[in-house]
Order: C-alpha cells, then sequence, then structure tokens
C-alpha cells in the first residue's frame, strides 16, 4: 500500500476528528466547492461559513465540499488545490465559492484560484472553468477590491439568498455564462455582477460606476427579519478549530448602540435578536457536546434573558462564553451568573480612554460604568479582565491618548481593592489603529499617520509599565495601513493583490514598491488610507442599498465632531437612518 502524502494524511485525519451535526450528502448531480480565503482552523471557527456549507449542501441536486488555504508548501496537494471531503480537484467543481470573513483573506484569494487550476482574472476564464461567486461580511461593505476576479458577489445574509442563487443557477447550469449572470442579476435580489458595472475614475476619486446589464443598479443587502426561523450553530465539530472547544451559537444580529468606527453595527441593521426559549433549547444542544458554549453576537450583556442562558449554562455544568460584554450592561445577576459557570477571564471593550472619545465615538458608556462593571465582576471572581482600545480615531488629542492608561490604572485599582486584592490575576489591552470602514459615519476619515501612530503606541507602552499586571498587545499600524486600503479600496487595487501574489505575500514590500515607484493603474495607495473622502463624493461601495440613509452617515458624523451621543436604537419607533 502507498504511503499518503502530507495533505492526504492530513485530510484523511481532519475528516476522522470532524463531528457532523447534520446529514451530509455523498454525491449528487451538481458539485459545488465551499472555500474559505484561510486556513482550515479559522474557517472551521468560523460560524457563518459553517452554516453556509449546510445550505450549500441542503439545496436539491447539490453536493458540497469543501477547501482551504493550504497550512503550509508541503499542504499543497499533488495537482493543485483539492477538497477535503473527496480530494477531487477544486477546479473540477461545478461552482467554487468563496466565503471571505476579513479584507485581509482578500489576498489569498488569487492564490486559492491558482491552485485551483483558474486564471485569477474572471474576463479570463471559459466555459471549462467553475463559476467563480464570493459572499461573506467583508463582500457586504466593499467588494471592489477583488471585483476582477470573481464572476458575481452574494451581498447580504444568505439563508433566503444562497437558496433562491441556486435555484436560478440550477436552471441554467448547463447554458451559456453570460445568460446565467443575467438570469441571476434580474432574478435574486443581492446578487452583484460586475460585469455590468463599469468604473470611470478622475485621479483619485471614482467618478462613476455606470450600470450596463440587466438587474437594478443598485444591489440590495439582503437580511433575515426573523432569526428565530434559522438555528445558527455550530454545524460541524473540530477540535482543531478556533474555538474548537466550544459549541457556538449566534443570539443576534446588528447593534442598537451605533457606535460610529463599528461597520458590524451598520451593515447587519436593523438589530434582530432571537427568542430566549430558542436560544435555551440551542445552548442546551450545544452543552450535550461541549463543555463551554459560545454566544455570538456584537454585544451580549444587553441580549434579552442573557443571565438566565448562563445560569442554564451553569446549572448543566458548563459555561457560556459571551463575545463581548458593554459595561453599563452587566448586571450582578450577569456576574454572578458568569462566576458560577467558571469565568475567570471577561472581555469589556471602552474603546476610548476618555468620556470625551466616547461621547466622540457614540460609545454611551462613562468611565464611572466601566469601573462598576469591573468591580462587579471581580466581586464574583473574576480573575482577568481583556480592555479593547483604539487609537487614531478622529478628533483624538495626546490626552485622550494618556487616558487609557489612566483608566486601565483605575480600573486595576477597583480590581484589586479590598477583598478582592489576593483573588483578581490581571489585566490586558489589546490597542488598535482606527481602520476607517464603510457604511459607518467614519467611512469618510482618513487613517493617521504610521508614525503617528507608533509614537501614541510607544506612550502608551510607557505609562502601561508602571501599572502592575498589566500586559499591552499593540496592533501593527502597518497592518491597520494595509486593511484600510482593501476596506476603501475600489478596482485599482486588483495589481496590488496580483503583485503581492507575485511576492509570495509580501505585501508591506509591495506597498512600499508601490509608494515609490507607483502601480499601474492605480493611484498612490495613500489616496485609499490617508485622504479624507468628500461628502458628496462616490463611494466604490455605494452601489450597494444597506438601507442605511448615506445622509444619516454624515449627520452622526457631524455630531462625532461636536461630541455628541445619539441614542440607542429604538427599533419599535426609530426610523432616523431607514434600516427599519
Amino acid at each position: 500500500m502507498s504511503q499518503l502524502t502530507v495533505p492526504e494524511a492530513r485530510a484523511r485525519q481532519r475528516r476522522a476528528a470532524e463531528q457532523f451535526r447534520f446529514t451530509k450528502k455523498q454525491d449528487a448531480p451538481r458539485r459545488v466547492c465551499l472555500a474559505y480565503a484561510n486556513r482550515y482552523p479559522i474557517a472551521m471557527g468560523n460560524l457563518g461559513f459553517q452554516v453556509v456549507y449546510e445550505l450549500f449542501d441542503r439545496a436539491d441536486g447539490v453536493v458540497c465540499e469543501r477547501a482551504f488555504l493550504p497550512d503550509d508548501d508541503e499542504a499543497i496537494a499533488p495537482g493543485g488545490l483539492r477538497t477535503l471531503e473527496s480530494s477531487r480537484h477544486v477546479g473540477e467543481s461545478d461552482l467554487l465559492a468563496f466565503s471571505i470573513s476579513f479584507e485581509t483573506d482578500y489576498l489569498n484569494l488569487i492564490r486559492m484560484l491558482e491552485l485551483a487550476g483558474l486564471p485569477a482574472r474572471r474576463a479570463a476564464r471559459g466555459p471549462e472553468h467553475p463559476l467563480v461567486i464570493a459572499g461573506g461580511p467583508a463582500i457586504f461593505l466593499n467588494p471592489e477590491p477583488i471585483a476582477e476576479f470573481v464572476d458575481c458577489f452574494l451581498i447580504g445574509e444568505g439563508e433566503e439568498l444562497l437558496p433562491e442563487f441556486l435555484a436560478v443557477w440550477g436552471a441554467h447550469a448547463d447554458g451559456d455564462r453570460t445568460a446565467l449572470l443575467d438570469a441571476v442579476a434580474v432574478q435574486v435580489p443581492g446578487v452583484y455582477v460586475p460585469a455590468h458595472f463599469a468604473p470611470r475614475y478622475d485621479g483619485d476619486a471614482l467618478v462613476d460606476l455606470a450600470h450596463d446589464g440587466p438587474g437594478p443598479a443598485r444591489v440590495e443587502r439582503r437580511l433575515i427579519w426573523d432569526l428565530n426561523r434559522f438555528a445558527t450553530t455550530t454545524r460541524v465539530l473540530s477540535d482543531e478549530a478556533v474555538f474548537g472547544d466550544m459549541v457556538l451559537v449566534e443570539a443576534s444580529r446588528g447593534c442598537q448602540w451605533g457606535c460610529r468606527f463599528c461597520a458590524a453595527g451598520y451593515m447587519y441593521r436593523p438589530i434582530r435578536t432571537r427568542d430566549p426559549a430558542a436560544l435555551a433549547e440551542q445552548v442546551s444542544a450545544g452543552l450535550d457536546e461541549r463543555r463551554t458554549i459560545g454566544l455570538v453576537g456584537a454585544e451580549m450583556a444587553s441580549v434579552p434573558g442573557v443571565d438566565a442562558l448562563v445560569e442554564l449554562a451553569a446549572e448543566r455544568g458548563g459555561r457560556l462564553s459571551p463575545s463581548s460584554l458593554k459595561a453599563d450592561c452587566v448586571t450582578p445577576r450577569l456576574a454572578a451568573a458568569l462566576a458560577a459557570g467558571g469565568a475567570r477571564s471577561v472581555t469589556v471593550a471602552p474603546e476610548a480612554g476618555s468620556d470625551r472619545m466616547r461621547r466622540v465615538i457614540n460609545k454611551n458608556l462613562s468611565e464611572e460604568d466601566i469601573l462598576r462593571a469591573a468591580e462587579l465582576m471581580a466581586g464574583e471572581g473574576v480573575q482577568q479582565i481583556k480592555l479593547y482600545f483604539m487609537i487614531g480615531l478622529p478628533t483624538e488629542t495626546d490626552d485622550d491618548v494618556v487616558a487609557i492608561a489612566t483608566l486601565a490604572e483605575r480600573i486595576r485599582a477597583r480590581l484589586t481593592s479590598g477583598e478582592r486584592k489576593r483573588r483578581v490575576g490581571s489585566a490586558t489591552i489589546s490597542l488598535n489603529a482606527f481602520v476607517p470602514k464603510p457604511w459607518t459615519p467614519f467611512q469618510w476619515e482618513p487613517m493617521e499617520p504610521i508614525a503617528v501612530l507608533r509614537g501614541k503606541a510607544q506612550r502608551l507602552r510607557q505609562a502601561a509599565r508602571r501599572i502592575p499586571n498589566l500586559t499591552l498587545d499593540v496592533e501593527s499600524p502597518r497592518e491597520a495601513y494595509l486593511q484600510t486600503i482593501l476596506s476603501r479600496g475600489d478596482r485599482r487595487v486588483a495589481p496590488f493583490l496580483e503583485a503581492v501574489h507575485a511576492a509570495d505575500g509580501d505585501w508591506w514590500r509591495v506597498i512600499r514598491t508601490w509608494q515609490r515607484d507607483g502601480l499601474a493603474g492605480a493611484p498612490h495607495p495613500d489616496a485609499y488610507v490617508h485622504r479624507q473622502y468628500g461628502e458628496v463624493e462616490r463611494l466604490p461601495w455605494d452601489f450597494i442599498d444597506h438601507r442605511i440613509d448615506k445622509s444619516y452617515l454624515w449627520v452622526e458624523r457631524r455630531k462625532a465632531f461636536a461630541a455628541r451621543q445619539t441614542a440607542p436604537c429604538d427599533t419599535s419607533t426609530c426610523r432616523s437612518c431607514s434600516a427599519c
């Protein structure tokens, strides 16, 4: 018997270790390859990817297999990229669907297409190649940087959108590709066909994205109004996955707080929460598989019935791990329940150090709220606290930066006072540079220069040294520069992605060359990163209909510069942003 290659052995090991929570098809007339533009552990820790995997496989006449970015050069199978389930060549699929959660995963797209044996550019592919589609949160915001590589995009939540797309695709799968793309553009709201749109530029700015094809000129972002129709939980258990020790349960989509930097809070509007009884059922089922339930959503402390869910997990001998807690929403009951479930670490996101900056970003959170929550959780036995902050936010001053260290020091003082002194372990600050995101009130704002951000981070490092048991983790400003290019980029970013692929992924070297020598057809990268966009400027993502008035976002920007807050969303009465 011949010895297995490294990729064959790794695939066999992964298949054997997986535990399915749905009945997986083995074969069907049409084959879909669902590809995650990153490695297996990250993909299988992504709840959206898992849900879409089952949606594809449940469709009539379709069997779905998965492919991932190879772990390393040794993990590349002979002949290129192969599916996990059957080791078939990815290029032999009828449909190749990319799930893309983060803009930085755009960098992996061209490599995966090449390993699949496909030309990277859609214009170079023919009828012998599978149709290439893409969806996911990064796509909801701005698909334009990869529009030259993808035949069509699915914009929005997939529970209804994906079956509708597959029905039209199935009816045209054996026909002309142009006719298929025309049909899905007309018949399926939420489908974006880049070939139907032609951008026109003037210098750095996009002047127009002219629509020249069937279907609407604005593409609707799809959403599910009633989340209770769908149980969004982990579908395949894998110990190797990020969060592999958990069953993930989605509690809500959207967020009522309206933080002005937060893309998720705007692109998933309006906020929708699941019924507490349905969540309790999903948590109970998850505890049959894993001791820990990861509760997923933008902010978990304000989810109706969350304290009862934490108590339920503790009574069952497990624990519930919320993704993030808003400090002023942490109640004594919730803190006690988290401690009873064995939670010794919690995550709180003040985002800014001063009350003024929190008003600028619309955090609706005071310093006293943060200190009270820290004291409350320490009193219940929480031993570690992780704090998320940003630097480089609009209107930020040096005093606002120093206030981050001051707030952290005050939190530590509350955590270590009195009887709690021996219990509390450590605090960690995770510090990230502000990246302007589409569909937020700060989408027009520039990212601060790298040198300025490094100076601010260094001041915080010096201040943090005086605070006992405080760790400071700082994201590289270079990473933020890359994210901003991909976040605010247009189709002229395509040559950059191709150059990164040619440079074996060394994106910073390519950026430096781009800054020095230019890039064919593209403006200077600073035009995407450090330029403030004009109020009436056409933005690359304006063709997407997110149900949010652009004028509302501009008003929120003006309120930010006046340090004025907006009340949390009341979906029963408010119609200000039009999302409801």
